[in-house]
């Protein structure tokens, strides 16, 4: 008798009737033998949990009693959870029954403690989506990018990033994560709140020692920006933000203040390319970033923590992608040079 590992697929939900009722009956149908629904909602005005409620009523409900944001809120839902591994599920998230028993095998007999589909995009079907693509890696100044997305260039899928592999970061989108490595690296930073915090996570696990993989036997599709749409200013702040605190966190010293003197500079050409657009809300959002990441900046170092482990640094890319993308024109991952990633 084959004996399955405990999976939880956990939605975090914040006034998100509209996508329950459209992609929890694919998430419910899965056909994963041993799993548990668990609908965390961050204090919803709407009527989303009396939707679940009435129409799922054998899916677990935890409620936590404030808007926590991606990051806090699932940290609060997960300490009340049991289960061998852990499946950070986006709302807007549309799924296959037999999405999840690819990543499980895959992550099993590959010892890798965290792990992602592919995510292709809901409204454009053949094509990657931003948020994950075919699997996370970071450049030397922090900026991230994905196997099928450089940028916001998002390729067509075509077999190209068919090859399961390890990578530098796992999407939060449908993010597979081991229960113990979660709770070792502590979840989530809940400072962040939203964005970038799934890649703050994997460095920390990589930190570790650990892998983290993709595989492409499972495939999902996000409409992505469901909560923040990419225009939103407030995206603009926390990404640009948690980016720089990820920095902080997460590079050796003597390296994080090189990177971070020149990522001012960079925000600093990105901030009055705003303004140049006519976009001065996103401009005051880099600004703001700006000044959190100074006014907290103690706070930030504190939680900056020296690991035993060798760092498994495969997948960070040894040198700039806004160099590459702008100046040299690259903007697909296959056109990258396999010799300018860490291996180890």
């Amino acid at each position: 008798m084959i004996e399955y590992p405990k999976v939880a697929v956990v939605i975090l939900n914040w006034n998100g009737k509209f996508f329950l009722e459209k992609f929890l009956p694919s998430v419910y149908n899965s056909t994963y033998p041993n799993i548990e629904f668990i609908i965390g909602d961050n204090a919803s005005t709407d009527d989303s949990v009396a939707f679940v409620r009435e129409y799922y009523p054998t899916i677990r409900i935890i409620h936590n009693d404030d808007n926590y944001g991606f990051a806090g809120g699932y940290n609060k839902v997960l300490k009340k959870v049991e289960a061998d591994y852990f499946i950070l599920l986006n709302s807007d998230v549309e799924v296959t029954p037999s999405w999840i028993e690819p990543v499980i095998d895959f992550m099993q007999k590959n010892d890798f403690v965290a792990a992602q589909p592919k995510i292709r995009a809901y409204h454009q079907r053949d094509y990657f989506e931003h948020a994950g693509a075919a699997g996370g890696h970071i450049d030397y100044f922090g900026y991230p990018f994905c196997k099928g997305r450089i940028l916001n260039i998002t390729e067509k899928d075509e077999g190209q990033y068919d090859v399961e592999n390890e990578i530098f970061w796992a999407t939060g989108a449908a993010l597979f994560i081991k229960s113990n490595a979660w709770r070792e690296a502590e979840g989530f930073d809940a400072d962040f709140f939203a964005h970038m915090e799934e890649i703050d996570l994997c460095w920390r696990l990589k930190k570790m020692g650990y892998k983290i993989g993709y595989t492409p036997a499972s495939v999902v599709y996000h409409v992505g920006g469901g909560t923040l749409n990419t225009s939103n200013p407030k995206k603009t702040y926390l990404n640009f933000r948690n980016n720089l605190l990820m920095l902080q966190k997460n590079l050796p010293f003597w390296r994080a203040l090189a990177v971070i003197w020149t990522r001012l500079w960079l925000d600093l050409v990105a901030l009055l390319h705003f303004l140049a657009e006519g976009k001065p809300r996103d401009a005051w959002a880099v600004s703001r970033a700006h000044q959190y990441f100074f006014l907290y900046f103690f706070k930030t170092a504190l939680k900056r923590k020296k690991y035993n482990a060798i760092e498994n640094k495969t997948g960070l890319y040894k040198k700039c992608i806004i160099w590459d993308f702008y100046t040299n024109k690259i903007q697909k991952y296959s056109n990258l040079s396999v010799n300018n990633f860490h291996k180890k």
